[in-house]
């Protein structure tokens, strides 16, 4: 039993996403202030040394003033793979990191760096990089449909989004008995992974134990969420490891790299950059409102208006946020929320509040106040900018909604049919279960 438990959160040694330097802790107590208080997770669970209870968000990590706590390194077994010839490597890289990774190198928060996040990567070694927006497109044709087929046959409402690893283990935590709310959809990581394994690596012929796939996110949650049995195949883990922002910036000055001065790259054509949708994701409020473009136009045929292009009142930096838009003939209920604390609130109360889908996000505005983020500037001024950044780049893409996407189009129609056909089911749906601790 951590004997300072009364101060600080404990962390097991086997915690996949942080870990903790003991020489570095001034006993500070911040870690446990942000745990209990914006997370909703120390003080209300029992442990002892050998049973840590933790959703791996690492905001712990972020508040921690002298670096006691970090995230789990994974840049060695990055190098490693790039250096081995046997390997193929591919980055897929999340939203929020385009408009973050550049504070490691002195920019400013919500600076959109993606030409030169991936020409940073190239130049490391990386064989292969793709944008995790065509994974949240992905993501979208599928929850979209999900929540669809939900309210025609009357299946368990509120639909819950399942894109934070850290939401979907907080559900299965405390409140096991809303697992059938989860949305079955893996997160875009997951899924493109998973199309990666089972798809590309057959277009380029090698078997998927050659294909290296590390997902580079502004997330520690998500190296919890790779080491799911639930998303392994017999080939492996479908996402090899994680690496974060401050991991990935850390490396590149290791390696002496200067980013300033690194022309833009484009990411690789097999699959390109996703729609505006697909950006708005590492912004509170960017899934919904993702979801709700493309359910439009699956129940009506038509084009989202601009009113849905712009949903502004699931925008904006406020930990609770409704709204909502008519579809299927009748008004649907929307809920967006950031923080864990906030989303305990609203479950102690569901069964008397009435929603139609529910979008929660562990972290502060989102994927944008990620656990993996520049630790130098995580103020809410920060994170603020970094989604005006992903809202910018989303207003200035052609493609706005996950359905217009071309390549997604082509690879239902190649290789998984339909939204919800057996192939997808297979390939990028998944299950969760209650996790049982001693008390």
């Amino acid at each position: 039993m951590d004997k300072y438990s009364e101060i600080r959160v404990p962390i097991s040694h086997d915690n996949p996403s942080i870990r903790r330097n003991e020489r570095k802790c001034v006993l500070c107590g911040k870690c446990k202030d942000v745990c209990k208080k914006k997370m909703g997770v120390a003080g209300y669970w029992k442990y002892d040394s050998e049973d840590v209870v933790c959703i791996n968000c690492g905001q712990c990590a972020n508040v921690c003033p002298v670096e006691s706590i970090t995230e789990q390194d994974s840049t060695d077994a990055l190098i490693t793979a790039i250096n081995n010839p046997k390997k193929k490597v591919v980055v897929i890289t999340s939203p929020a990191v385009r408009v973050s990774l550049g504070e490691m190198f002195n920019l400013p928060a919500g600076e959109f760096v993606a030409g030169k996040m991936v020409s940073m990567l190239k130049t490391l070694g990386v064989d292969y990089v793709f944008d995790v927006t065509f994974g949240a497109d992905l993501t979208i044709m599928e929850e979209a449909s999900e929540l669809i087929d939900r309210i025609k046959n009357e299946k368990t409402l509120p639909q819950f989004t399942s894109c934070c690893p850290a939401w979907v283990k907080f559900v299965e935590t405390f409140y096991p008995q809303y697992i059938p709310n989860l949305s079955t959809c893996r997160s875009p990581i997951g899924m493109q992974a998973s199309v990666l394994k089972n798809y590309f690596a057959k277009l380029i012929e090698i078997e998927p134990s050659d294909l290296v796939v590390v997902a580079m996110t502004p997330c520690v949650a998500k190296k919890f969420e790779a080491e799911r049995e639930e998303l392994r195949s017999y080939y492996g883990k479908d996402t090899d490891f994680v690496v974060s922002v401050r991991e990935m910036g850390k490396l590149a000055k290791r390696s002496k790299i200067n980013f300033s001065k690194l022309k833009d790259v484009p990411f690789d054509s097999a699959f390109p950059t996703g729609s505006g949708a697909g950006v708005i994701f590492g912004a509170s409020g960017g899934v919904m409102e993702a979801a709700v473009r493309t359910a439009y136009y699956f129940t009506t045929g038509e084009n989202p208006p601009q009113d849905l292009l712009q949903f502004k009142k699931l925008r904006g930096y406020k930990d609770v946020k409704t709204a909502t838009v008519n579809l299927l003939g009748r008004e649907i209920k929307l809920c967006v929320i950031f923080g864990t604390m906030q989303a305990r609130l609203l479950l102690d109360k569901l069964k008397s509040k009435k929603f139609d889908m529910i979008e929660v996000m562990a972290c502060p505005n989102g994927c944008v106040g990620g656990g993996g983020q520049p630790r130098s500037n995580n103020s809410d001024d920060a994170v603020v900018k970094r989604a005006q950044g992903l809202y910018e780049q989303d207003a200035k893409m052609d493609l706005k909604s996950s359905f217009e996407n071309p390549t997604i189009q082509m690879l239902y129609k190649e290789f998984l049919s339909a939204p919800l056909s057996e192939k997808a089911e297979q390939y990028l749906h998944t299950t969760y279960h209650k996790r049982d601790y001693k008390k």
